[in-house]
């Protein structure tokens, strides 16, 4: 049998697509309200749920300001760079918190800005520094560099960070606004339904994986000055490279996560004391976010975009980086059998004067 064809006249098509389209302005429409009813269902949740451990520190009565010790004023911030297995990390410190005592906050910014007003930079600054009831406390999201000392901040919170190879992490990145991952497959991404790879955006120069798109550990290092944002700025690589020594604790690289996370707990047991047995346990396997579908690159594909400066920028701040994090892990580890080992404490204190009688 012959293939059955069922004719429509024109008009009659002209209509069918129409009302397809209507139809699909209708759900599109549907999909946004959705989002944004989830958006404001967020928002009560976690106001509900700040009142009420404002609530409980007020029943327990208030802590005397003598009474915040050095450890309990501490202040982790961690403004994590998309797709550098910031997830993975972040879980580690919300499966210790409760343990170790401390709390947890996301950043919410509205469409992942990483970019705050003057006036949320003031109200940001404000929380940080006086919110009592969430300290200790470990700040996380995918905000740019906020330098407090500019508002006046005498005690400036402790910034850690972890950054990637700069292609690897456009590439992951590419695959996961169209597949997303493992930890939330269920959920609709950006460019849902685009089957292109990334070897096939770049040989037809697509925007979505056009060199332009590796400006992004840089600015967010560099922090909230325009320039920063000023896509291959020099100025902006020589202030992230500022920020990276001189304003964050450590900064450690996806590639070596278990060791950043080694140095993070023998430096600041009191928010990651467990933490490399639990990563090494179990977070390794349900902790590790994996990108649905990632193809990975082709020697000419990685070939073309290294011809760019600004490829040229972000891997020369990812090797600075890289060169910092392995020159502070040589400082304090040993290796043994192939494992590392914290090294204890090498120094003490001597020749002290005046003597007691």
């Amino acid at each position: 049998m012959g293939l059955l064809r069922i004719m429509m006249p024109p008009k009659l098509q002209l209509l069918a697509v129409v009302a397809f389209a209507v139809a699909m302005l209708f759900l599109e429409n549907q999909i946004q309200k959705l989002e944004e009813s989830r958006s404001k269902l967020e928002r009560a949740i976690a106001r509900h749920e700040v009142r009420e451990i404002e609530q409980r520190h007020t029943m327990d009565g208030p802590r005397p300001d003598a009474a915040l010790d050095e450890e309990e004023d501490m202040v982790i911030i961690y403004n994590r760079v998309p797709k550098t297995a910031s997830t993975s990390f972040t879980n580690i410190a919300y499966d210790l918190c409760a343990k170790n005592k401390y709390h947890v906050l996301h950043i919410n910014t509205t469409k992942n800005n990483p970019v705050m007003s003057l006036q949320d930079q003031v109200r940001f600054v404000k929380n940080i520094t006086s919110w009592k009831e969430m300290k200790p406390g470990f700040y996380h999201g995918h905000v740019s560099y906020l330098d407090f000392a500019k508002f006046g901040v005498k005690k400036k919170p402790i910034y850690i960070n972890v950054i990637r190879d700069p292609i690897e992490r456009l590439v992951s990145y590419y695959y996961f606004l169209r597949f997303g991952d493992d930890y939330r497959p269920g959920l609709r991404r950006r460019k849902q339904g685009d089957k292109k790879t990334f070897d096939e955006c770049v040989a037809e120069g697509g925007s979505d994986c056009a060199p332009e798109k590796l400006w992004l550990q840089i600015p967010f290092f560099c922090g909230h000055s325009s320039e920063c944002w000023n896509v291959g700025s020099r100025w902006a690589m020589d202030q992230a490279k500022y920020n990276l020594i001189n304003e964050y604790f450590l900064v450690g690289v996806t590639e070596e996560l278990e060791d950043f996370i080694m140095l993070l707990e023998a430096a600041l047991p009191r928010f990651f004391r467990g933490a490399t047995e639990l990563y090494r346990t179990v977070g390794k396997k349900s902790h590790l976010r994996k990108t649905t579908e990632k193809k990975l690159p082709t020697k000419q594909t990685i070939a073309k975009l290294q011809q760019s400066d600004i490829w040229k920028m972000e891997n020369e701040f990812y090797e600075f980086a890289l060169e910092q994090f392995q020159f502070i892990r040589a400082h304090a580890v040993r290796e043994k059998d192939g494992d590392l080992y914290i090294l204890s404490q090498n120094f003490f204190y001597e020749k002290i004067y005046p003597k007691s009688n």
